[in-house]
């Protein structure tokens, strides 16, 4: 089945716990009147949602880059920038081929169809080859309440986003065509594979697992991948000390990953407010309206959370800590930000701000290297916000530890073994003689900041 009336479906079956939790008109949970558009209309809505919220997710990629290339030191800064836009073209590439077919075409309960190539439905491109269209090819087209290649596009983009939070963790130190060949098999295989347990309508979503835009489908998957790979991989040369001290490895350009904060922030609107799935009645443009204020909140909460914790604990407030924290505030609110009465979604932030911080250290502790707090901000936090739904959220907790216990499993075991035959067969570290050089000379033989150091 496609993943709009999926989701869609499971989405407004949740609509008592929404009206319970917040202050909005009863019109809004209730079952909608008819349109006052017309349905080619709404299909216009509808598919013009995709395509714009699709546009601001793919816009976090430059958020992705901006946020590792400042985190980074200079020496590999633009071997990050090259791993962030090859991979998001290889997720566009492997989800076409493959990916999507598998996570919503004729799931099974486990998984979907391993047809190859997804393309415009054949009532779309009769409309598109007729010189002149009739009523019942509009009607074969609108019917479907969207275009076919929008609710792709806007689906591609989300496991782009789950490559991303892999190359953070690894930076510094991994290979750059292993890390691809993962990517590869990620968003191909893996990713479609354990989306399609719930937003495919599989066993996830027959049991009632909720997760509105994928705290755990897209962050925590993304989490589970880059932990794993983390352990295998190894830490930085310097960065853990005989004697277990922890030597930091500051970031070259801290503006530069405030920016990207920003960036991912802005592109959130559309990560969330785009999961409605829909943008042709009164009804949903309201709750995409709550889904944008709720997401907004808990970043804020995220943020002043973590400037606050790192005040008391250290004495001095972290950026980095806080632009995590911003970022923990929005995978916290990912899973239900339709569900949440606006405060909550401050509490429900300010409590994956509160986690960022208390991860990193233990983190050091396991001496586990994450060089962009990707783990902390997108594991931990989508771990959280998932079970924030069944705390808060009306639904049942006990499905939700199940979806993310089930998911996590899934993803650790293929991610290990999968990064396991890639260190056996090819490698997937540089020598230490690149790794203190830089991977930007060593693999890519340039610099991201020539002059730096001339005269």
């Amino acid at each position: 089945m496609m993943m709009g009336f999926n989701k869609l479906a499971a989405k407004l079956s949740k609509g008592a716990g929404l009206a319970a939790l917040v202050a909005i008109p009863v019109a809004l949970t209730a079952t909608p009147a008819a349109a006052e558009v017309s349905a080619e209309t709404a299909f216009v809505f509808n598919t013009f949602s995709f395509l714009i919220c699709g546009a601001l997710v793919m816009w976090m990629a430059a958020g992705f880059a901006m946020l590792e290339s400042g985190l980074v030191r200079s020496k590999n800064t633009a071997a990050i920038c090259l791993k962030n836009i090859t991979l998001y073209a290889i997720a566009g590439i492997m989800y076409y081929l493959i990916g999507y077919s598998l996570m919503y075409t004729d799931v099974s309960g486990w998984i979907g169809s391993f047809s190859l190539f997804y393309n415009t439905s054949e009532a779309e491109l009769a409309l598109l080859g007729a010189d002149e269209a009739t009523a019942e090819q509009i009607a074969a087209v609108v019917d479907n309440g969207y275009s076919v290649m929008s609710d792709w596009f806007f689906q591609m983009v989300f496991v782009a986003t789950a490559a991303s939070i892999v190359s953070g963790t690894l930076a510094e130190r991994i290979k750059f065509w292993p890390f691809i060949i993962f990517t590869t098999v990620l968003t191909g295989i893996l990713y479609p594979i354990q989306g399609s347990w719930t937003w495919g309508g599989g066993w996830l979503s027959e049991m009632g697992f909720s997760d509105f835009a994928g705290s755990t489908i897209v962050h925590s998957v993304g989490g589970w991948a880059a932990l794993t790979g983390a352990i295998i991989l190894g830490a930085r040369k310097g960065k853990y000390t005989a004697d277990g001290r922890v030597s930091p490895l500051p970031g070259a350009n801290l503006p530069l990953a405030t920016l990207g904060t920003f960036v991912l922030w802005l592109g959130w609107f559309g990560f969330n407010g785009g999961s409605q799935l829909a943008l042709g009645s009164a009804l949903d443009a309201s709750a995409m309206a709550i889904v944008f204020s709720n997401t907004n909140l808990a970043a804020c909460g995220g943020v002043v959370a973590a400037c606050l914790l790192t005040q008391i604990l250290y004495g001095k407030i972290d950026l980095t800590m806080a632009l995590n924290g911003a970022i923990g505030g929005l995978v916290s609110i990912t899973a239900g930000p339709d569900l949440t009465h606006h405060f909550l979604s401050i509490i429900i932030g300010a409590i994956g701000g509160i986690l960022v911080v208390v991860t990193v250290p233990l983190l050091d502790k396991l001496k586990i290297d994450d060089v962009v707090g990707a783990i902390p901000a997108h594991l931990v936090c989508g771990i959280w916000g998932t079970l924030a739904v069944g705390i808060f959220g009306g639904g049942s907790l006990v499905t939700q530890v199940i979806g993310i216990v089930g998911i996590g499993v899934f993803m650790v075991v293929t991610s290990a073994i999968l990064w396991l035959v890639l260190k056996v067969t090819m490698g997937i570290r540089v020598s230490e003689e690149e790794e203190a050089l830089g991977l930007d000379k060593a693999e890519l033989g340039l610099e991201a900041y020539p002059e730096f150091g001339r005269g």
